[in-house]
């Protein structure tokens, strides 16, 4: 297609931005939407070079110098952009080419609206903020809501204008026909809708800059995580280096010598000449190593619940006692205030001594701790 240089620029322009809307439509992974993505492509390199060369937007002239219909062409590298990083890349090497022309050319778009400041500076400063480097996540999702709303009020002027001016009646159910149908417009139509074109094609401006700030975002992002990834090694083989691979890996056929079991085991090079197994030598350990084959996968139990209950009280890991019963049997002190009373005993005058001794450290204890000095629960 580049062999047309004299077919007009809105000619071009507007079948480059129709293929690209078809092959938004379909699947990327087919070959048939590949095709027209790549002549979609070439199209809008060509119209960019034929741009460049007629100087159709100079550094030196303000935006009010800008003809109307030349303003539309303003977002030829914003639909480049678009292309190159939707089109189909298998390879990690092949896609991080996309990305790095698809931000070539964003950077390229901004570059323009900034040299013509289309841009108002209340918008630069919402999309200046990168909501992925925010850490307070309150505040990353009011810039997130904040630049979602602006967009959104955006559109909604770009479809008021459409529709209370009647500019075109095109299908714009994506970004190339949105294009695509300001461009047809601006060619056809009279010259009392200049202004609102002019309108609708400055807001369409700063509608593409707002979604260029998060596609910046979002293809830094998988551009870390591939410069991260490994790298696909191909392995390009000739036939004679597969064929060599198949020579060593291959499977010999028995030989006569395989299957006599007389005769040694190994030639002179170390090759096996009959089947053998490498066993252990004494006749024990083959018996224990082949009473092992067929064993549970697991340890099986090696005594009973109650002898392991009987273990375990042996042990002392069994407390006995508690429970109703327990609680009304006398306390110990009150089973040693019982025993003490036992007189004429020796049993009896043991716990009387006991007991006698357990009053005194009772009252010792009382004389230094008043009562409630170790609560300190209610303390005003």
């Amino acid at each position: 297609m580049s062999s047309e240089p004299s077919i007009p620029l809105q000619a071009l322009y507007s079948r480059a931005l129709r293929t690209a809307s078809r092959a938004s439509s379909l699947p990327t992974i087919d070959d048939e939407t590949q095709k027209l993505v790549e002549s979609a492509l070439e199209d809008l390199n060509l119209l960019l070079s034929r741009i460049q060369d007629l100087g159709l937007f100079s550094p030196n002239e303000s935006l009010d110098e800008v003809a109307t219909r030349d303003l539309v062409y303003m977002t030829v590298p914003f639909a480049l952009g678009e292309l190159e990083s939707n089109a189909r890349a298998t390879e990690r090497d092949d896609r991080l080419r996309r990305l790095q022309r698809a931000q070539a050319h964003f950077r390229a778009f901004v570059s323009l609206l900034g040299s013509y400041n289309v841009i108002p500076e209340e918008e630069k400063k919402l999309y200046g903020q990168k909501a992925s480097v925010i850490s307070d996540a309150l505040k990353r999702r009011e810039v997130k809501i904040a630049q979602f709303k602006k967009e959104k009020e955006i559109k909604n002027r770009i479809s008021a204008l459409r529709s209370g001016r009647r500019l075109s009646e095109a299908n714009t159910s994506n970004a190339y026909d949105l294009v695509d149908s300001i461009l047809t417009t601006s060619a056809s139509q009279e010259e009392d809708s200049e202004d609102a074109i002019r309108e609708t094609t400055l807001l369409l401006l700063r509608l593409q800059w707002a979604q260029t700030a998060a596609h910046f975002e979002s293809m830094n992002q998988e551009l870390e995580l591939l410069a991260k990834a490994p790298r696909e090694e191909r392995e390009e083989r000739t036939m004679s280096e597969k064929s060599s691979e198949d020579e060593n890996w291959r499977l010999e056929a028995p030989s006569n010598s395989l299957l006599n079991k007389q005769g040694p085991l190994l030639d002179v090079h170390g090759k096996p000449l009959r089947p053998f197994t490498i066993l252990p030598a004494g006749a024990e350990e083959r018996a224990r190593l082949e009473s092992g084959v067929f064993r549970p996968d697991h340890r099986l139990p090696t005594m009973t619940v109650d002898q392991y209950l009987e273990e375990e009280r042996r042990r002392g890991n069994i407390i006995s006692g508690g429970g109703p019963q327990s609680a009304a049997g006398p306390t110990r002190k009150e089973q040693l205030a019982i025993d003490a009373e036992m007189e004429g005993s020796r049993f009896g005058k043991e716990k009387a001594e006991e007991k006698r001794l357990e009053d005194e450290r009772w009252a010792r204890f009382t004389d230094t701790h008043p009562r409630g000095a170790g609560n300190t629960m209610n303390r005003g």
